[in-house]
């Protein structure tokens, strides 16, 4: 651990310290119920053939984005024409 630096709970200085204190204490002795819960973002994996793989790569790269950013936009437009279709 840096000299300059503590630790943000225990405010020790040395990896052994900040052991030491851990030892005697319990994360939830610092948990702040008023905090906000973390949000978590589940994603999911599609198998997408190589060929085209590139193919959204390089429209990606010549529009500045990255891959995902490009696939969940043209599949977000493709669901709202679908759905306007249906409809």
């Amino acid at each position: 651990m840096d000299a300059n630096k503590l630790s943000s709970i225990s405010q020790a200085d040395t990896d052994e310290k900040i052991g030491e204190f851990w030892d005697a204490h319990d994360f939830t002795d610092f948990d702040n119920p008023a905090a906000p819960d973390v949000v978590v973002e589940i994603t999911r994996a599609v198998p997408i053939e190589a060929e085209l793989f590139a193919a959204l790569e390089k429209h990606a790269r010549q529009r500045g984005v990255q891959v995902e950013t490009l696939v969940n936009l043209w599949l977000q437009q493709k669901l709202t024409e679908q759905t306007q279709h249906a409809a």
